[in-house]
């Protein structure tokens, strides 16, 4: 057996509807959530645990996961994983800070110095998953131009545009986390931002 087996074994016995919704149920985007926004960086492998504790206290919340498929046990399994690892986003007052961390899964909250910021980061993530673009994350802020995707499916979508194996990408940055998730676009579709 790999390493990496065992790490993924506890996410295979997940099936894809066991997985907690990426908001509350109800809910249709981020930018219906109201309240300061908080960044819960979890203990290891507790997203999903979080988000479930998050969503039972009626706490807005959002959990960007993608699926992934790995191999555990000489099986194929598709499995839905937190597009930032450790990281949960949530929403609320003091008293929502301190019950999140009564739920002994986080490590620490991250306060958000710029509120506006971070929902106008999150929703472009959130429209391109909701777009099912095939996401990878960009572990460390893109340096480049930027950019705006003209038309299609993720049109209106902001970020930087980087080349990864000859592909253009576009970053949509998180900057309060100093990552980011990138997504393939085409050249054409892509128009500067001044």
């Amino acid at each position: 057996m790999r390493a990496d087996d065992t790490i993924w074994s506890t996410e295979a016995l997940l099936k894809l509807s066991d997985n907690p919704p990426m908001r509350p149920p109800g809910v249709q985007s981020v930018s219906e959530l109201s309240g300061r926004w908080w960044v819960g960086h979890t203990r290891a492998r507790f997203e999903k645990t979080f988000a479930w504790d998050m969503a039972g206290r009626g706490v807005g919340y959002f959990l960007p996961l993608i699926e992934r498929v790995r191999f555990s046990g000489g099986r194929k399994r598709r499995v839905m994983l937190p597009l930032f690892t450790s990281y949960v986003f949530f929403c609320g007052g003091p008293d929502v800070r301190r019950a999140a961390m009564t739920t002994n899964r986080l490590a620490r909250v991250i306060e958000v110095a710029d509120q506006h910021r971070l929902l106008e980061e999150l929703a472009s993530v959130e429209r391109a998953l909701g777009a099912k673009a095939d996401l990878a994350l960009h572990p460390h802020a893109a340096v480049g131009r930027r950019c705006r995707i003209a038309s299609g499916p993720l049109q209106g979508i902001e970020g930087v545009v980087v080349q990864q194996n000859g592909r253009a990408r576009v970053v949509m940055n998180v900057s309060i986390l100093g990552q980011g998730a990138s997504v393939e676009v085409e050249a054409g579709l892509i128009e500067s931002v001044n």
